[in-house]
């Protein structure tokens, strides 16, 4: 099976066979491996001289802090090894098969997709006014604007942040099953986010006057439920433990199982998607309420297990992961995987000062609190695909206190015009937000569109003269720490008026030369006519690639059916280099934030999309003429008009039905 692309003007053509080039990338894949590893040996003198004592205490001081270094280096060489390791052994491929994972789907041991902590006071949320009393902003307003005055921290707040972000968004019914969606999309719906917030003493209201004292008395920690849209308090906090001032904190962990359990070895790729698409989630509510939203990233793994008691609340672990697949009865396997914090705070104020070994401090106390509530069990029987936990172990982040805490200037995102949305809210844009099954093949999307589309998706937003995209300036991209690292390789299918193909996104320009020395030389790398001045996107080969996508993204017809889709390709193994393998889960994050924007202007313009995991990696570095490990792709997404069954039934998100799942 083979594909090509023509390039205008000549009779060079891509050449996209994919069995021919398999025994190459097998031979780069084994370079790879080998010169991941590195021996270092060291030489003695064969007539050493003593030292007087002043030099031998110089020599064994100079001897430790070479040796502490050293033993730094390697171990963050085999935590970048790790990452590499699983990343290559976790990839798709067209002629060499797919990841591992199971045979087939166990439903009897299908995981709960609700966390529930037993017996744990709980505090209902409000439920948002239904249409026509929405008093959301519109949608391209909290891009293109200012945000609206912050609204004070209450439980009448909380309530939106939480519905218009976290919350269930519908059920779905057909025959014999019933099925919840939330707001946060999540791959194959199996939900492995969990959230928890830690708030200060919430003020009563008139539509809830009996808040129970633990919420409205003392500051608190509480686990998001969004099947009954209401908080699980699991532990009161004194204000002096508490060294937040005019700010709320929020919490994502992973139960890893719930995407393991239908994807095997490849759902920590997934969880990760999953955390990215809740941290743009909440960033997109947060912005409504006049709220601003930044990663607290100088925190370690540690101190957030310590925040969310999960020495408490996770079932212990062996002493030893085993070596290979394991399947019984494995309770620990439920476990909850810290993922990062968030601190929301008013936008447009002076953000909070954050003294991140204070912070620690205060997180390290709070095992020793009185915990409350026993996590039900979300499964009877398991598997534990141990390549996953010994990855998820190897990338843990450790603490940086020293960086500090910054909040970088807002920028909005570049606006064509208003006409091009619907007028939408943004409750209404996220609240109807789904991920299409079908495109109908048909749709063709006007040009204006798709690059407002794209516009939004700039991680800068509006700049000067001279100024160039990379910065996390716009919502919600600002929620992110670090500059923009992944870019998107677009297969154009149906935009009026602009020439099938394959086009680039260059999402930070600094990468630009990078990117086009690593890629085909054949490419083009021409902006498209009529492209606004500050999207940098580039045309690289014309042709119809519809098929090539489908191909790419395993065989799926919803890859070449919508208007276009795409793949995010980051930069990869330079970042995990220079920062640590802990950037490793938060390149995916930045995707599933990108994933989130797209799947948001997909709505927002009466149209639908759909984040694709599944995709044949190498053979899609091969269409770009990527080798080795500098440029990744981690995600793959499709956006066009949706084909609706209208054999599926649609029921309200509250009150829902008494089930699970």
């Amino acid at each position: 099976m083979s594909f090509a692309l023509a390039l205008p003007g000549t009779t060079t053509r891509i050449p996209l066979s994919f069995s021919a080039f398999t025994a190459a990338r097998s031979r780069r894949r084994r370079r790879d491996l080998f010169s991941s590893s590195s021996t270092t040996t060291f030489a003695m003198s064969s007539n050493p001289i003593t030292p007087s004592p002043p030099q031998l205490q110089h020599q064994h001081q100079h001897q430790q802090e070479s040796s502490s270094s050293s033993s730094s280096s390697a171990a963050a060489a085999a935590a970048v090894d790790a990452a590499t390791r699983y990343h290559n052994r976790t990839k798709h491929s067209l002629t060499g098969g797919y990841a591992r994972g199971p045979r087939g789907l166990d439903w009897a041991n299908q995981p709960n997709p609700f966390l529930r902590f037993l017996s744990s006071p709980l505090l209902p949320l409000l439920h948002s006014p239904p249409e026509p009393h929405d008093d959301s902003p519109l949608y391209h307003s909290v891009f293109s604007s200012s945000l609206p005055p912050p609204q004070p921290f209450s439980h009448a707040s909380i309530s939106r942040l939480l519905y218009d972000s976290l919350s269930l968004s519908a059920w779905k019914s057909t025959g014999l099953s019933t099925w919840s969606l939330r707001v946060n999309p999540s791959s194959g719906n199996l939900h492995p986010t969990e959230s928890h917030l830690l708030s200060p003493p919430l003020p009563l209201s008139q539509q809830q006057p009996s808040s129970p004292p633990p919420f409205s008395s003392s500051s608190f920690l509480a686990h998001y439920s969004p099947k009954d849209h209401s908080l699980e308090l699991r532990a009161s906090i004194s204000p002096p433990d508490l060294p937040l001032h005019r700010s709320l904190l929020l919490a994502f962990s992973s139960i890893l199982w719930r995407e393991a359990w239908k994807y095997g070895e490849r759902a920590f790729r997934y969880c990760n998607h999953d955390v990215g698409h809740a941290l743009a989630a909440t960033a997109v509510s947060a912005a409504t309420l006049g709220w601003d939203v930044c990663l607290l990233d100088g925190l370690g793994h540690d101190d957030l297990h310590r925040l969310l008691g999960l020495d408490r609340s996770n079932p212990p672990s062996p002493d030893r992961l085993p070596d290979h697949p394991v399947r019984g009865r494995l309770p620990w396997v439920e476990s909850q995987h810290p993922d990062c914090a968030l601190l929301i705070f008013p936008f447009g104020e002076t953000p909070p000062s954050v003294d991140y070994a204070e912070l620690a401090l205060a997180l390290s106390r709070l095992p020793a609190m009185e915990w409350l509530g026993k996590p039900n069990s979300l499964s009877k029987d398991h598997v534990c695909w141990d390549v996953i936990y010994k990855t998820a172990e190897a990338v843990k982040k450790p603490p940086t206190y020293g960086e500090g805490f910054s909040v970088n200037p807002f920028h909005r995102s570049p606006l064509i015009s208003p006409d091009l949305y619907k007028d939408m809210t943004v409750r209404q844009v996220v609240r109807k937000r789904r991920s299409a099954v079908d495109m109908d093949g048909v749709h063709v999307l006007e040009k204006d569109t798709f690059y407002q589309i794209l516009l939004h998706c700039l991680p800068s937003g509006e700049l000067g003269l001279g100024e160039k995209q990379g910065k996390q300036f716009t919502l919600p991209f600002r929620v992110l720490t670090w500059d923009a690292e992944v870019h998107a390789a677009l297969f154009v299918h149906r935009v009026r008026d602009l020439p099938k193909g394959l086009y680039f996104l260059v999402r930070n320009e600094e990468h630009l030369d990078r990117l086009k020395s690593a890629m085909r030389s054949e490419f083009e790398w021409e902006r498209p006519e009529g492209c606004p001045s500050g999207l940098p996107l580039y045309r690289l080969a014309r042709g119809d690639c519809r098929e090539l996508a489908k191909q790419l993204s395993c065989h799926q017809d919803i890859a070449s059916d919508g208007c276009f889709s795409l793949g995010m390709v980051a930069r990869f193994e330079p970042v995990l280099h220079e920062k640590g393998a802990w950037m490793y889960p938060r390149l995916f994050w930045e995707t599933g934030v990108l994933g989130q924007v797209l799947y948001l202007e997909a709505h927002a313009v009466g149209i639908s999309a759909t984040g694709i995991g599944c995709y044949f990696d190498d053979d899609v570095h091969e269409v770009l003429g990527l080798q080795g490990l500098e440029f990744q792709s981690l995600y793959h997404f499709t956006i066009g008009s949706p084909v609706l069954d209208k054999r599926i039934l649609s029921l309200p998100a509250y009150p829902g039905p008494g089930i699970d799942a």
